[in-house]
């Protein structure tokens, strides 16, 4: 059985099926099937092969220094062999974007077993921080655990409100924050809340701002430290909130806010609206943050835990591939 067979066989027994292939119907659009369009000529792993797969992976925004990777690899295994059918380059190419993510094993999200789990949200205006920090509460209130929200993204015109309207809707208590007052006040409050009310989960919608990195790095510095002193080990994770969109401009951003706190892991957003797939490869090898959910929709319930094997194949689904 070929590598995309198998992978074609674990992914009818998933239960999101329908939202991965909706999700990321552009993405495949934009990446398998312009994968497809390269058969029609294809005499092996030459040259000018790797030169039109490069511009493939670059407009999935694999980013350059990913796509060098894939293609360097590709050709150095094509050398095994007398001859490849594309068939064969297609499988192995989906094999080797798998083995780039998986080159680094993700860690796995903590739970705090002694009090509450504080969750930190970063990112900058516009990424769907805060409508991220909803779906994440709704998705822990279906599996029987009690939230709370601190607002103290303080700086942001309306996202005090914003979160507290998500609260209400949500029957989730909300600790807000000043209006330009200090994000990490806002964040005592919120952690000594969710110790007296023995809460499960505490999500902070924290700093978006990358105006200046000097006091973006200072901010969540504060944070992190007062966060530590109110309950053991929290920051339990530190999640940035990524608008897929964005493409190589959000693994900037992923860069400097990496530089400024220590992100455990990467939330992407917006992925059913781009055709950009392929930066869920490029944070993996530039920055070895675990990518932990992907939103694929609006609802609450597409924003969804990330699974290697789905979305490989759902970026993949039509390429010629099977039977070899």
């Amino acid at each position: 059985m070929s590598f995309l067979s198998a992978l074609k066989e674990k992914f009818s027994k998933k239960n999101d099926k329908a939202q991965y292939l909706s999700g990321f119907a552009k993405s495949r659009q934009q990446f398998g099937q312009r994968l497809n369009s390269l058969s029609e000529d294809f005499d092996g792993i030459s040259d000018e092969f790797l030169e039109q797969l490069t511009i493939i992976l670059l407009e999935a925004d694999v980013g350059i220094d990913t796509a060098d990777l894939i293609c360097d690899t590709l050709k150095e295994r094509a050398q095994d062999y007398p001859t490849v059918s594309f068939k064969w380059a297609m499988n192995l190419l989906i094999e080797i974007m798998k083995e780039i993510y998986e080159e680094y094993p993700d860690e796995p999200i903590h739970f705090n077993e002694n009090g509450p789990t504080v969750i930190f949200l970063e990112g900058v205006n516009g990424s769907g921080k805060t409508t991220t920090a909803a779906k994440l509460a709704s998705m822990y209130q279906g599996q029987g655990k009690s939230v709370v929200f601190t607002a103290a993204d303080t700086f942001r015109a309306g996202a005090i409100d914003q979160l507290c309207e998500w609260g209400e809707r949500l029957h989730v208590p909300t600790v807000k924050g000043l209006e330009n007052g200090d994000p990490s006040a806002a964040i005592v409050d919120g952690c000594r809340y969710a110790k007296e009310h023995h809460s499960d989960i505490l999500i902070c919608d924290t700093a978006g701002r990358l105006q200046n990195k000097a006091n973006l790095m200072n901010e969540l510095a504060k944070m992190n430290r007062v966060t530590a002193r109110e309950i053991e080990g929290a920051p339990h994770n530190t999640w940035l909130v990524l608008d897929a969109t964005t493409g190589q401009n959000g693994l900037a951003q992923a860069e400097i806010f990496n530089e400024s706190t220590e992100l455990s892991g990467i939330i992407l957003t917006k992925m059913d609206g781009t055709a950009k797939g392929g930066i869920v490869i490029a944070i993996k090898n530039k920055l070895h943050l675990p990518v932990y959910y992907i939103g694929l929709g609006e609802h609450p319930e597409d924003l969804r835990p990330f699974d290697l094997d789905s979305y490989l194949y759902s970026i993949s689904e039509g390429l010629q591939s099977d039977g070899e």
